[in-house]
């Protein structure tokens, strides 16, 4: 009795294990098996929509046959025996590759990515609601020249015939998302437009960074931040760089009713919003090398444009023929044409212009009787205009938005200007923006115009009518080279006080809406934006870097980008001869920063010349300084000192902010309130940074030098002690590819990962140890770099070259969805002749 009581309560416990072990064991059967049979259904799914290459389709809305050829890395070639044809066709090809890039992108840009991918979404959504993308494309769309808008249409025609024959078959992401793709409309690809413009032309944060992170400087350590000029900037129409002394603009401060109340916090987090990585600032190269540089005696044309990289790439391949009009290279899905690209008789290339064409603007408003009113320069009131929005969001609760705006004038022409205050939570001000995109006319694409270009007059007379974003435009015809300034640049206050484009009094911060002296007067016009051709040195290039001389008589820009850039390719190709497009692929990867050089030296000076209490016996600090003195500034992926470099970079400018801050708001405790020294650090998001540094670390100024330390020495020492704390014990083995990687990833996927082995293909190239940085012509970041690399010769049609960073599919079981990015990554490039003579499938689309 008393042994079979014992019994009971060991045999309980273990029949209950196992119970929970077989319940384990078959949920884990259940879980692999369900895993599997997703696997299995996405691996199907992706094959299943795989496009046809080969063969004959029938399809509804041509009048003609249209041949598709493509070549080995799946780039299309249309011929169609007339535009309408050619456009449908072009619509119809772009989407059996990009359909859900092209959704994706006009959603991005109608703030309407939470109704398919949830609550997370839904800042981002406030945001584009609040800057009224979606509106301003409708009021461009009604503005549109008959031409353009037909164009428009015949492209969309194509987009819905296959999104009508292909509902089965559609791309796994919509299968996934549970949804169905809206047929595409001509407003559509204004978004996508829109889209572009946006990414390469939003300042305003800029603005209100500078304006916050400036109340706590003195003014002239402020001043010395935020340089518009540098002795290295080589405008296009220069002869030769400009060795004056660098030029400062130096803030009117806004009275006490107009100071900032907004925090770092919010302006952050708006910055993130619209700039996700902080490295991912817009940018390009370009250059254009003349007939007497050339090997072939016929000018070259080289562009790489630096935008954040995804798979797929932002661009994709396409030739167009038809009669009149043949033509290749890159094309923005969701948008007839060619953007960049060559023709039998001209090749043009572009980079971001960063002109100024944006202002924030400080509104005065009244309430009375429950309306709501603003008061124009001339001293009357308005009631402000409000517009309903509704965010859908998936698995959420939908929210409701009342977006106000004001307008403003541009030469007469009144535009809206949306309230953005409600972006920032703690600012009290009422602020709108004012955007050159709000005038509806400046939204527009003259690109049949562009692609048919004859000669490179004609070609600069197509872009006339180009709105935005602003551009620097280089090109060359057979027989001449030649710059020009694109895009609609405001004239702000009286033309006279735009004379001299160094120290306009243009305000680089918020502005009273009142102020007549920054209210536009009108644009500056299409011929007195800066242009060139054939300058005497033969060669021209840009960069973002400043391209207004000296005395240029309106006002494009306080803030370019620093001019490293531009100074290398100018001292690559200068005084060569004989370039080939295999010269311009070298340039395209090249790594030296001028910068990064020049730090190495003061930084080696310095650790030698330090206190020996600062050096405190490191024995890796002399090893650092050895090290930096024999650094050639190749910006490598196995570079140690490069990382050194970069390191004692970034600690410096900490040490150099947190001192002055807390030097001018005082040793008092601060308010709960206060903003931190990390937050007002990352409010330094000024372009021309670079330069300040130069000029911090070179001339040394002793009002920079905070009191703790003796001299500058000691300073830049104890920054690269602090950056040597994050390096391995062996500094030769500090490779900069090591933290400065590249990442390339599919939206829905991610990288190279757990869905990759489940779909056995990758998804995306894993983080992969990267060279370059934004000073260096092969600029890059984690998620960014050259989205594509393009040369013609203009000797012949098959002398081109180009390719984009993965593949001009967005399907990962596609052949063609990374095949481009080992030769990206490596530095080469692919045969693209404009009569695609290295065709290898090819697909007929037939009338129905």
């Amino acid at each position: 009795m008393s042994s079979s009581a014992t019994a009971i309560p060991v045999r309980k416990p273990r029949r209950a294990l196992r119970r929970i072990f077989v319940a384990v064991a078959v949920l884990a059967a259940l879980s692999l098996i369900l895993l599997l049979a997703s696997a299995l259904w996405l691996r199907h799914a992706m094959r299943a929509s795989l496009p046809q290459l080969d063969g004959n389709i029938t399809v509804a809305g041509l009048s003609a046959p249209v041949v598709v050829t493509r070549d080995p890395q799946g780039v299309s070639s249309i011929t169609a025996a007339n535009l309408d044809d050619l456009l449908f066709a072009q619509g119809y090809i772009t989407a059996q590759d990009r359909l859900f890039q092209m959704d994706a992108l006009r959603r991005h840009a109608a703030g309407e990515l939470a109704e398919i991918l949830g609550p997370t979404l839904v800042e981002h959504d406030r945001l584009q609601r609040y800057l009224q993308i979606r509106a301003t494309a409708d009021r461009a769309l009604v503005t549109l020249p008959a031409d353009q808008r037909h164009q428009l249409e015949a492209y969309a025609r194509g987009v819905n015939a296959f999104i009508a024959t292909h509902g089965d078959t559609l791309p796994v992401e919509f299968h996934l998302l549970h949804y169905q793709p809206a047929p595409w409309t001509p407003r559509d690809s204004l978004l996508v437009s829109l889209s572009m413009a946006q990414e390469l032309s939003t300042e305003f944060p800029q603005k209100l960074n500078r304006e916050t992170l400036s109340a706590h400087l003195p003014a002239n350590l402020a001043a010395d931040l935020y340089p518009i000029t540098s002795w290295r900037d080589h405008p296009p129409a220069d002869a030769a760089p400009n060795l004056t002394a660098p030029h400062d603009l130096i803030e009117v401060p806004l009275d006490k009713s107009q100071a900032a109340t907004v925090t770092p916090h919010d302006l952050l987090r708006v910055t993130k919003l619209i700039n996700p990585c902080a490295e991912c600032i817009a940018g390009s190269n370009n250059w254009a090398i003349a007939a007497d540089r050339s090997a072939s005696g016929v000018p070259i044309v080289s562009n790489d444009m630096h935008l954040t990289l995804n798979a797929p790439d932002i661009w994709y391949q396409a030739a167009l023929h038809t009669a009149g009009l043949d033509v290749t290279g890159f094309t923005l899905p969701g948008v007839p044409f060619v953007i960049v690209g060559r023709n039998n008789n001209v090749a043009w290339s572009v980079t971001a212009l960063l002109g100024d064409t944006q202002d924030v603007r400080i509104e005065h408003l009244a309430t009375a009787n429950g309306v709501t009113q603003y008061q124009l320069p001339d001293g009357t009131w308005q009631p402000v205009a409000h517009h309903p929005e509704l965010i859908r969001v998936r698995g959420g609760h939908d929210v409701s938005l009342d977006v106000l705006t004001t307008t403003a004038s541009i030469g007469g022409v009144t535009i809206p200007t949306p309230i953005i205050s409600p972006l920032y939570p703690t600012e009290h001000r009422a602020l709108s923006l004012a955007w050159t995109v709000y005038d509806a006319t400046t939204v527009n694409a003259p690109l049949l115009a562009v692609d048919s270009a004859v000669d490179g007059p004609s070609l600069v007379a197509a872009f006339s009518s180009f709105g935005t974003p602003a551009l620097s435009l280089v090109y060359a015809d057979a027989h001449h080279i030649g710059y020009h300034t694109l895009g609609r640049i405001p004239v702000r206050g009286p033309a006279t006080q735009n004379a001299g484009h160094i120290g306009s009094p243009i305000s680089s911060v918020p502005i009273d809406s009142l102020d007549a002296s920054q209210i536009w007067s009108g644009y500056i016009p299409y011929d007195k934006l800066p242009a060139v051709t054939d300058p005497t040195g033969g060669i021209i290039a840009t960069a973002n870097s400043r391209i207004a001389p000296d005395d240029y008589p309106y006002y494009i820009s306080n803030d370019w980008f620093a001019p490293y850039r531009t100074e290398r390719i100018y001292h690559q190709l200068n005084n060569r001869t004989g370039l080939t497009p295999t010269d311009s692929l070298a340039l395209d990867n090249d790594q030296h920063s001028e910068l990064a050089h020049v730090l190495a030296q003061r930084y080696a000076y310095a650790l030698d010349h330090a206190s020996s209490s600062v050096l405190a016996g490191d024995a890796r600090l002399h090893h650092a300084a050895d090290m930096l003195r024999g650094f050639d500034g190749s910006i490598a992926a196995n570079s140690a000192p490069a990382s050194i470099v970069a390191g004692t970079t970034y600690e410096l400018y900490t040490l150099l902010l947190t001192a002055q801050i807390q030097a001018h708001d005082g040793a008092a405790k601060p308010a709960k309130s206060a903003p931190t020294i990390d937050e007002l650090l990352f409010l330094y998001t000024w372009h021309n940074q670079d330069t300040a540094l130069e000029n911090l670390v070179t001339q040394q100024p002793a009002r920079w030098l905070p009191s703790s330390y003796a001299n500058w020495n000691d300073l830049i020492a104890t920054a690269a002690a602090h950056a040597l704390r994050k390096a391995p014990a062996n500094l030769d083995q500090w490779g900069y590819g090591q933290t400065h990687p590249v990442e390339i990833a599919h939206p829905l996927f991610g990288s190279h990962g757990f869905v990759s082995y489940l779909l056995g293909t990758a998804t995306g190239t894993g983080r992969v140890p990267n060279g370059g940085n934004a000073n260096t012509i092969r600029a890059s970041g984690l998620h960014f770099g050259p989205s594509e690399r393009f040369t013609a010769d203009l000797s012949s049609t098959s002398s081109t070259f180009a390719n984009i960073t993965t593949g001009e599919s967005e399907n990962p079981a596609s052949p063609y969805f990374l095949d481009q990015f080992g030769a990206w990554f490596a530095g080469t490039t692919y045969m693209t002749p404009l009569d695609h003579t290295t065709a290898t499938r090819t697909l007929t689309l037939t009338p129905q």
